[in-house]
């Protein structure tokens, strides 16, 4: 699973207008660094249609403004264009996806929605070529990401492009960037991230949650403190609902940990 944001520190951006939502975590790729531990035959562990729409639903009262789908392979699922659908006519939209399944009757679904432009589709992209890509994702992954990325960029589609940075692609993003620009994505839209140490990777950064900068994050068990991983010790409250009491969990627990800090905030995002 990719984060939609940089590792970007203290720069005083308040992410708490963002509500993460697993919808699933079955996937149609078996990825080596997985951190949602999601594979091929995974079971989906979903959240249903009227769940998702009661947390959109409370996160706009909460003054939320972006929503991020993740998984697991959003697109697998038959409900989630009723999903995007119900956001975007209340909130800005990121799904992200390794992009496979875009084509046909699903990018036919997905053209038919409203609010397009509260839409961004991110893909992953580990590398500017196959050997580079393919190495953590599986073979022949990278040439589908690519005819994905150039789908969706032909129909119209906000594309933004998420790379994990690995031992096997350090020398590779400079290619990488020339490449997203030669497929018409500015900068603006690579976002590039450090591998983590959790779900199935056993190499890349170790982390915890005093050095994360807290964002909303919500799958069918609770509610967690960030989207790099649903694991327990990220756990902020097994209860979905109302939604409003975990935020306020979140925050009093940031604001001890910015106690700690003297106020100061260098936390992972």
């Amino acid at each position: 699973m990719p984060l939609a944001h940089t590792n970007a520190q203290g720069d005083g951006e308040d992410l708490l207008h963002r509500l993460w939502i697993y919808t699933n975590y079955d996937c149609n790729l078996s990825c080596s660094y997985c951190v949602a531990e999601s594979f091929v035959g995974a079971k989906r562990n979903g959240l249903p249609l009227p769940q998702v729409c009661r947390l959109i639903d409370e996160a706009v009262m909460l003054g939320m403004t972006g929503l991020f789908l993740t998984g697991g392979e959003p697109f697998i699922l038959h409900d989630i264009f009723s999903m995007v659908h119900y956001g975007l006519e209340r909130m800005q939209v990121t799904v992200l996806s390794n992009g496979i399944l875009l084509k046909g009757k699903r990018l036919q679904q997905l053209e038919a929605l409203p609010h397009r432009e509260r839409l961004t589709v991110q893909i992953s992209l580990d590398g500017s070529n196959a050997a580079t890509h393919d190495v953590y994702r599986g073979a022949g992954s990278w040439q589908k990401a690519i005819d994905a990325i150039v789908r969706l960029k032909a129909a119209g589609f906000h594309v933004r492009l998420g790379t994990t940075q690995t031992p096997e692609n350090s020398q590779d993003l400079a290619a990488m960037c020339r490449l997203h620009r030669a497929l018409g994505i500015p900068d603006d839209d690579h976002i590039i991230r450090p591998l983590v140490r959790r779900g199935f990777s056993a190499k890349g950064m170790a982390i915890s949650l005093p050095a994360l900068e807290p964002e909303v994050t919500v799958n069918r068990d609770g509610v967690y403190w960030h989207p790099v991983a649903t694991a327990p010790d990220l756990l902020i409250s097994p209860r979905l609902f109302p939604l409003r009491e975990a935020v306020e969990q979140i925050k009093e627990i940031r604001e001890s940990l910015l106690m700690v800090t003297g106020g100061a905030s260098n936390r992972f995002r």
